[in-house]
């Protein structure tokens, strides 16, 4: 009587094929617990959306014609698309002018102007696109207009 492999100890051949192939089972047909896509899109924001933001700022800093800085007071709207590998974020934000000048060093803790004869806000539009794993951001759109919106 001939043995089979299996027979002697070593794993049939389906067992060896399924522990090759079935992780990528797995990936294809996208198995997880309910919401596991939710919590992946939140950990994207977590990790992206912050930087996405500096990097408006200082773009508003660096072109406005005003020598005080402004940081971001609140964030008003917001949104997220994927765009082929890049992700493009619109969000509309609302800065306010601070006491430091703008390259001075710590701005995010320099406190805010609060002069009640000069109008002291700007909310703006950006649409940034970013590629995150080069570390790569594009201004695509921004819009600001003076005053509380």
């Amino acid at each position: 009587m001939t043995s089979l492999p299996w027979d002697e100890g070593l794993p049939p051949p389906w067992a060896t094929l399924l522990l090759l192939l079935g992780p990528l089972f797995l990936v294809t047909l996208g198995w997880g617990p309910q919401g596991e896509g939710e919590k992946k899109d939140q950990h994207i924001l977590e990790l992206y959306f912050p930087p996405t933001v500096e990097y408006a700022l200082h773009l508003f800093n660096l072109k406005s014609p005003d020598r005080n800085a402004y940081k971001v007071v609140r964030v008003l709207k917001s949104w997220r698309e994927q765009v082929d590998i890049s992700m493009v974020f619109s969000m509309e934000l609302q800065f306010g002018r601070t006491r430091c000048g703008k390259f001075d060093e710590d701005i995010d803790n320099c406190p805010l102007q609060g002069n009640p004869d000069r109008n002291n806000t700007v909310t703006c539009f950006f649409t940034i696109g970013t590629d995150p794993w080069r570390t790569k951001s594009d201004l695509l759109n921004s819009t600001c207009s003076e005053g509380l919106q």
